[in-house]
């Protein structure tokens, strides 16, 4: 939510207290968007980068050619000529000792992006509206403990500064000076190559002084580490949301302050700066979303809440292993498991009986008893293999005498 107070209170430059009050400019007032802010500073910031390339002719500068098949070596070309380690050695390629890169870089690749003019507005207000919310500009890391107030405005005099100390004095005295001295602990020096491409440090980023009229004021600020300057008629994404982050700590001139009206306008009155321009306003005027649900007006008009419903398909159950879903589809389950339940406890006691010796089963008759006692005995005299029908084998059974 952005900052909606009238008024914000003007520091003088020597004591540090609050002098006089100005209105708070609409452009505080608008939508914070970190997604459009993060987009376009991408593409502006792409638009300083200088074109570099490999030498068009590295990896190439000889006369290789492929030996061909048959020879039992890879078809890469090769280096000619003789008496020397370099000849037959493999050139061209980019897994070659001397070869040419993959795909070498050209200065004609697409360095620049074209960024929509109403956008980048758009960015600046959003980034101009973060800038007034203390907690933003505490996340992003500034010192601002001390500082009186969010936004920061000074006086006028401060414009006519020259010398480096007395606006150095100026930032201690409205409580700047605890960011000044976080951006001189964190000089380093920079990982990688790039120290050995004048660009040998990194250090944070401090406050950034927005002035209205330069009577020298960017002379006594711009030696201070950290400290940056900037005019109000050309405000920049890239200073006011360093590496696209939003809540830049920014010091305003009091003259600067109140011409952010007159460049970006109001809800109600265009920009009579930026041509076609309107102050973009947020799709909610309150973003407390619970406290709009539970208003009286809301409740007042909503339908009772409906009691919970099974909105989901009911929870597929296995009948193989689930009886209660088998007895919906098979009814007769029911019998089929007792009837299961009665031969399995049959079984179990039978085995039992076995097991202890006892007979299992009905009693034989006399009657039986008897024809299975001869039928026996008959058996065992076939099996002596003897009689008139047995003669013919008895030479392969081994009776022959």
């Amino acid at each position: 939510m952005a900052a909606a107070r009238p008024l914000v209170s003007v520091i003088a430059m020597e004591s540090g207290e609050a002098t006089s009050q100005s209105p708070l400019p609409a452009v505080f007032t608008a939508p914070i968007r970190p997604d459009l802010v993060r987009t376009i500073h991408t593409n502006m910031a792409k638009n300083a980068r200088q074109a570099y390339a490999v030498f068009y002719k590295a990896g190439h500068q000889t006369a290789a050619e492929s030996w061909g098949t048959g020879r039992a070596v890879s078809r890469i070309p090769r280096v000619p000529g003789g008496g020397t380690h370099r000849s037959g050695q493999g050139a061209f390629g980019n897994m070659c000792r001397g070869g040419r890169m993959f795909a070498p870089t050209k200065i004609w690749r697409r360095w620049h992006r074209k960024v929509n003019l109403n956008q980048k507005r758009y960015a600046v207000a959003s980034a101009l509206a973060a800038s007034a919310l203390p907690s933003l500009v505490m996340a992003r890391g500034h010192r601002i403990e001390l500082v009186p107030e969010v936004p920061l405005v000074l006086d006028d005099s401060v414009e006519s500064l020259t010398k480096t100390s007395k606006a150095l004095a100026v930032l201690m005295a409205i409580g700047a000076g605890a960011d000044v001295q976080k951006v001189k602990d964190s000089k380093a020096i920079r990982c990688g190559k790039g120290k050995l491409r004048n660009r040998r440090y990194v250090q944070r980023r401090g406050p950034l002084v927005i002035y209205g009229n330069d009577s020298g004021i960017c002379k006594a600020f711009r030696n201070i580490p950290g400290v940056e300057v900037a005019c109000v008629d050309r405000l920049n994404l890239l200073q006011l949301a360093p590496g696209g982050h939003l809540g830049r700590f920014c010091i305003w001139t009091k003259s600067a302050f109140e011409k952010l009206d007159t460049i970006f306008g109001t809800p109600t009155a265009p920009s009579t700066v930026k041509r076609g321009f309107t102050m973009p306003r947020s799709i909610m005027t309150n973003s407390d979303l619970n406290r709009l649900i539970n208003s009286d007006e809301v409740q007042s008009v909503v339908r009772p809440a409906k009691s919970s419903t099974g909105r989901h398909a009911p929870l597929k159950k296995n009948p193989l292993k689930n009886l209660g879903t088998m007895l919906k589809l098979n009814p007769y389950a029911k019998a089929c498991r007792r009837r299961e339940v009665l031969v399995s406890e049959a079984r179990a006691e039978k085995l039992a009986t076995l097991r202890s010796g006892k007979a299992v089963g009905p009693k034989k008759t006399a009657e039986a008893k008897a024809l299975a006692k001869g039928f026996y005995g008959q058996l065992i005299v076939d099996s002596e293999y003897q009689g008139a029908d047995y003669e013919v084998f008895d030479k392969w059974l081994g009776n022959q005498a």
